[in-house]
C-alpha cells in the first residue's frame, strides 16, 4: 500500500537511472509523475543507502567501489549492533555503537561517510520505533551532505534520566547536541540547565523551553496549526459538530489546544465528545471502553466528524464502526493525526502529517551552521515552527488529493 508504493517508486527511479545513465530531477519527476520535492527526498535517501550519487540538478547510479559495494556506502563497523539485539538505551549511549545504533533504527539510514572529529552530533531521542525514526533520518541526510557523524542515545517515555544521558553524549565526544527528551513538549528546567552546563551548542527537536523568553534554539512542529487545519477542513465539508479523540501522548495537549481554538474561531458547537484515553495498553479492556464510549457519545450527540490522534486510534475506531454496521465517512468522517500508517487503513485516512524528515534536516542544519561558524556566538538564536501538512484521502468524505 503506501509503503509499497514508496518502494515501487524508488525501484522505478533506479530503473530509469540505469536505462538513461543519469537524469535531471525535472526529468525524473515527469517520468515518475510525482513532484520534484518527492524525487529530491527519494534521491537523498537512496544516496545515503549507497544506491545513487547525486550530481548538480540530478543523479546517476552509484558505481561499485573496490570492495564490490556501491561507492559511498559506509564501511560496516567492526562490532555492529545486530538487528536482533534490542536497542536499549544503555547500548545506544555507548560510543562503540554510535554509527550502528543510528543505522539500526527502523526508517533511518547509515551515518555519514565523511566523519569529522570536530563535528559529531549527539542525539537524544525517546523512541526508536515511532515518530522519531523519520526525524533521525532527516538528521542523517544532512550529516551525509556535510560530512558529520552522530552518536545516538535512546530513552523511552517512561524514563526521566535526561541528565545522565546528556552527560554520556558529552563524554562520548559530541561537539553539539540535538535533543528530544521524553515527556511533554515543554522541556523541563532541570534538563535545560544540564544542557547549558555542558558548554555545548544544542538544538531542541519537538521541544521548547518552558520559559518562552529564553534564548534557546529549537525546531518544532506547530501541532496547534495542524489540528486547526483538520477541523477547518471538516467544517468546509459541512460539519458543524466535530469531536476529538486523543491518546495521552506528549502531542495530545497541543492537538487539543488547536482543536479548541478552531471550535471558538469557527463558531462550532462545544457540546461534543472530547475524549483522552490516557494511553491504555493496546487491545486491553480499558482501551475498548474508551473507543466504545467515544463512539457512543458521537452517535447519541449527532456528531458525524472527528479528529483522532493517532492513526492507530483512528483505525481502531473505524473497525468498531463496522461492527455497528456504520461506515467511514458516511456515518462518521475521520481525520487522523500523525500519518504514520494512515494511508494503509481499509478506508485510507485523511491525516495531519507532521514534517518529521524536514524537522530533522532543519535541526541538524541549525546546529552545524553554529558549529561551522567562525564565531559561533555571533550566529543569531533561531527558533523554527513548521506547519504540518493535511493529506486528503477518503475517510473525511472529500475526493482524495495528494
Amino acid at each position: 500500500m503506501a509503503a509499497m508504493l514508496v518502494a515501487q517508486r524508488r525501484q522505478k527511479l533506479i530503473s530509469e537511472l540505469a536505462a538513461a545513465g543519469g537524469l535531471k530531477v525535472v526529468d525524473l519527476a515527469a517520468r515518475l509523475d510525482v513532484s520534484r520535492a518527492t524525487v529530491r527526498r527519494d534521491l537523498v535517501d537512496l544516496e545515503v543507502e549507497g544506491r545513487v550519487r547525486r550530481v548538480r540538478g540530478g543523479a546517476v547510479l552509484a558505481t561499485p567501489g573496490p570492495d564490490g559495494r556501491p561507492a559511498g556506502t559506509p564501511t560496516p563497523p567492526a562490532a555492529p549492533v545486530t538487528p536482533s539485539a534490542p536497542m536499549t538505551s544503555a547500548a545506544a549511549t555507548s560510543p562503540a555503537t554510535s554509527a550502528a545504533a543510528a543505522a539500526s533504527l527502523p526508517g533511518t539510514f547509515p551515518t555519514a561517510v565523511r566523519p569529522g572529529p570536530e563535528r559529531t552530533l549527539g542525539l537524544l531521542v525517546p523512541s526508536a520505533t515511532y515518530y522519531y525514526p523519520r526525524i533521525v533520518a532527516g538528521v542523517q541526510a544532512v550529516l551525509a551532505e556535510r560530512g558529520a557523524r552522530a552518536i545516538i542515545s535512546l530513552s523511552d517515555y517512561g524514563r526521566t534520566d535526561d541528565v545522565q544521558r546528556i552527560d554520556e553524549l558529552r563524554a562520548s565526544g559530541a561537539s553539539g547536541l540535538l535533543v528530544a527528551s521524553p515527556g511533554g513538549h515543554d522541556l523541563p528546567d532541570e534538563t535545560l540547565e544540564q544542557l547549558d552546563a555542558t558548554g555545548l551548542p544544542f538544538v531542541l527537536m519537538e521541544r521548547q523551553p518552558q520559559d518562552a523568553f529564553l534564548p534557546c534554539e529549537f525546531v518544532a512542529t506547530d501541532h496547534r496549526q495542524g489540528a486547526f487545519a483538520a477541523v477547518r477542513h471538516l467544517v468546509r465539508l459541512g460539519h458543524r459538530r466535530v469531536g476529538l479523540f486523543t491518546n495521552g501522548s506528549p502531542t495530545s495537549g497541543l492537538v487539543r489546544e488547536g482543536y479548541e481554538a478552531a471550535l471558538t474561531r469557527l463558531g462550532l458547537a462545544a457540546d461534543v465528545p472530547v475524549h483522552d484515553s490516557g494511553r491504555p495498553t493496546m487491545g486491553s479492556t480499558q482501551a475498548d471502553r474508551h473507543y466504545e464510549g467515544f463512539l457512543e457519545d458521537c452517535v447519541s450527540g449527532g456528531v458525524r466528524a472527528a479528529l483522532v490522534h493517532s492513526d492507530h486510534d483512528a483505525i481502531e475506531l473505524m473497525r468498531r464502526l463496522r461492527s455497528r454496521d456504520m461506515r467511514t465517512p458516511r456515518d462518521l468522517a475521520l481525520i487522523a493525526y500523525d500519518d504514520e500508517i494512515a494511508g494503509l487503513a481499509d478506508v485510507p485516512l485523511t491525516a495531519v502529517a507532521p514534517p518529521k524528515h524536514e524537522l530533522g534536516e532543519h535541526a541538524a542544519r541549525l546546529l552545524l551552521d553554529r558549529l561551522d561558524a567562525a564565531d559561533p556566538a555571533a550566529v543569531p538564536v533561531r527558533q523554527l515552527l513548521i506547519q504540518p501538512r493535511l493529506v486528503i484521502r477518503s475517510s473525511c468524505g472529500a475526493a482524495a488529493r495528494t
